[in-house]
């Protein structure tokens, strides 16, 4: 990403770039293009809703936390009617709530999930959804969010069935933020082409999947060293084995909810995510106040909850390049964190508990 950037109108951009779309396609398990776009995962959220959605038409939400809600949010601006399933922030969609609200509710054209809720770090059952949705309701789009998920465990796009996937690039893709990757099925293709499209330009994805797959270019502009990075990443990430990248991330996964255990901490989520894990903090603790302290004084940087649960949680993230001695440290500074903020600690449990866990892929190597 440091060497000098070369036009994006160019023919050795354009190998970079079509070498990178044959990756990704690898990476999100589809025959079908993956498409890159200059912006946040939202971009690709957004993309997704304004290419599928058009005004009046009924989208069925999952809200179990604030990515929930932002998927009922871009239906909404777009003049879609948002039909929300509320689940219990930190607990996973029944897809057989699911189903039944698909099947009392006419004319609903596609179902709106996170994979991993990342406000909540808690994973949803893509593939029971997707195998739900298929064989009851066949008419209907499955659109996941999967900035948490791709690259962190499976979401096989094609076999599963769906239908619309996002992710951006500074999870588990392991870069700076600012690029958007997005594949539709063939159903999902064939909506996108065949609504008109009133309200969005640059997030057209048919004039973008053109550009890409057709004249080997991007409609607009190419953050061009995010690309060059990307392509770097995967084939990092493909030389490895997705297998073995999945089972990287379930055991750093594994390792901080028991380190946090060790620590005395109750884990927030009934469904832990395999790519962040939320914890309460404990009583008397102000939980921005430690988050606060970890990354001004300690140097260490965790997340803290966001809404209702904001000083009430903390986040650790476990995807991407965040390896075995960052989830030690980090489980080391919360340890020293605790401590200074006058909660009792016994030092060294949590990252000894997680070491447990780590060795393993020590071992194996």
């Amino acid at each position: 990403m440091a060497e000098p950037i070369i036009h994006h109108r160019t023919p050795q951009f354009s190998q970079v770039l079509t070498e990178t779309g044959g990756m990704l396609r690898e990476l999100y398990q589809t025959e079908q293009p993956v498409l890159m776009i200059s912006g946040s995962g939202t971009a690709g959220m957004e993309a997704v809703v304004a290419n599928l959605i058009a005004p009046n038409d009924k989208a069925l939400i999952v809200r179990a936390g604030k990515f929930g809600e932002r998927w009922s949010e871009l239906v909404t601006a777009y003049g879609g009617i948002s039909i929300n399933i509320d689940v219990p922030w930190g607990e996973a969609v029944d897809p057989k709530i699911v189903s039944q609200k698909l099947a009392e509710t006419s004319d609903i054209v596609a179902v709106f999930v996170q994979a991993s809720e990342t406000s909540t770090a808690t994973e949803h059952p893509i593939e029971e959804l997707a195998k739900i949705i298929h064989q009851q309701h066949n008419q209907v789009l499955l659109c996941v969010d999967g900035i948490t998920g791709v690259g962190c465990f499976p979401l096989q796009m094609d076999e599963w069935g769906i239908d619309a996937l996002v992710c951006g690039s500074q999870k588990a893709l392991q870069l700076p933020p600012g690029l958007a990757t997005i594949s539709l099925s063939e159903r999902a293709w064939q909506r996108a082409e065949s609504h008109q499209k009133t309200s969005t330009y640059y997030l057209d994805l048919c004039k973008e999947k053109k550009a890409q797959v057709e004249q080997r270019t991007t409609a607009w502009t190419a953050p061009v060293s995010l690309i060059n990075g990307l392509h770097e990443v995967l084939t990092n990430v493909l030389n490895t084995g997705l297998d073995n990248i999945f089972e990287h991330h379930q055991r750093l996964a594994k390792a901080t909810q028991s380190g946090l255990q060790a620590i005395g901490l109750k884990l927030y989520s009934q469904a832990p995510s395999r790519s962040v894990t939320a914890a309460w903090v404990p009583d008397g603790v102000d939980g921005g106040a430690l988050v606060k302290y970890l990354r001004d004084t300690v140097g260490v940087t965790i997340a803290g909850g966001q809404a209702k649960l904001k000083g009430k949680i903390i986040r650790i993230g476990h995807l991407g390049y965040v390896d075995t001695f960052d989830i030690i440290a980090g489980l080391t500074a919360i340890e020293l964190g605790l401590d200074r903020l006058g909660h009792p600690v016994h030092f060294g449990r949590g990252p000894a508990a997680a070491m447990d866990i780590l060795k393993e892929g020590y071992a194996k190597g």
